[in-house]
């Protein structure tokens, strides 16, 4: 009690003018020191802790003239952000000589948004590298909404640069050829191969592949049934590709066709004979039919006539019966002497 009263005391002379007052400034500055001393001790603790948290992160993305500050990692952290990938990302894009400013280029924000948005930062950079070395113009706002779409922006530039072969039919269907009949009624067993480009400006809403063998299948099938004989298709193939090719089926889908080429053509079943005699068959069955109904009718006809004759003979020798007995009745009534005499 004593030395807090005395501290009490001892604070009151100080505030009091006089003498005293060099000495309460000097406390007061000592004061402040202080808190200033503990202010940057413990800012130097905290940048101790971040330093040991992700200083080697940091060194890696200050040696690649990355623009990302410990500050930045440390905000990744609470964010829930893996900064390693982040920065990884950042580095490649420098070392690329992309844009990397905060404001228009590939800043560490809009990667950061990019991730918690459930993007493929690694991809998204690896795309637009590989579409600036190919010339190609894609910029990060573009592939990183390509990628949201759920497509692969990666694989789309690959597609770009290196064409892409499908094959119509898809064997995934578990159809080998294509069937289209000509005009003159015989089959051909078609198989193409489609090469397509990634087209990037129409890769966010366009058709899928699906779309493209099915234009394509469909291109072909028209083709040939508009052929007047099979030998027209077989001897130049290549007027099928220029058809399909003339008709822009890669329209509203994110390819572009690059050529239709017919990898195999066979002659099936004719079709058109198989019909016919189809039809033959089935006219023969209604001729026979026809026939075996009026050779029914010609039978029924004959036993009703048979019927007839039975009944005629029943009435003959029922008339013959009635004779006898005229006769005796003629005899009785002396009808009989009389028309004798």
């Amino acid at each position: 009690m004593m030395g807090g009263s005395l501290g009490i005391e001892h604070f009151l002379l100080l505030a009091q003018p006089g003498d005293q007052g060099g000495s309460f400034m000097d406390n007061i500055w000592w004061f402040l020191l202080v808190g200033v001393a503990l202010f940057f001790g413990l800012f130097l603790f905290i940048m101790a802790i971040a330093f040991a948290a992700y200083g080697r992160v940091w060194f890696q993305a200050w040696m690649s003239r990355a623009d990302v500050s410990i500050f930045d990692l440390v905000g990744m952290g609470f964010r829930q952000v893996n900064s390693r990938l982040i920065v990884q990302a950042q580095i490649m894009a420098a070392q690329a000589g992309l844009d990397i400013s905060r404001r228009t280029g590939v800043s560490t924000k809009r990667l950061e948004a990019h991730y918690l948005a459930g993007g493929n930062v690694t991809n998204v950079i690896l795309a637009i590298i590989s579409a600036q070395r190919a010339g190609i113009p894609l910029d990060f706002d573009r592939a990183a909404a390509i990628d949201l779409a759920g497509r692969d922006v990666l694989d789309a530039v690959r597609t770009s640069v290196m064409p892409k072969i499908i094959d119509c039919p898809d064997p995934r269907s578990g159809k080998a050829t294509l069937s289209a009949v000509a005009k003159n009624g015989v089959e051909l067993l078609v198989k193409a191969r489609v090469t397509v480009r990634t087209n990037l400006t129409q890769l966010i809403g366009g058709a899928t592949e699906e779309t493209v063998i099915a234009r394509v299948g469909q291109g072909i099938v028209t083709s040939i049934g508009s052929a007047n004989s099979h030998a027209d298709v077989l001897e130049n193939p290549n007027k099928i590709s220029r058809t399909l090719l003339d008709r822009g089926l890669d329209s509203q889908t994110a390819f572009e066709i690059v050529s239709i080429d017919i990898a195999q053509v066979q002659v099936g079943q004719n079709i058109g004979a198989r019909l016919q005699a189809d039809a033959a068959e089935a006219d023969t069955r209604v001729a026979r039919a026809q026939a075996e109904r009026k050779r029914s009718e010609a039978i029924a006809l004959e036993q009703e006539m048979k019927a007839k004759v039975a009944e005629n003979r029943s009435r003959l020798v029922e008339a013959e019966a009635q004779v006898p007995l005229a006769m005796a009745d003629a005899f009785r009534k002396g009808n009989l002497a009389s028309s004798v005499r």
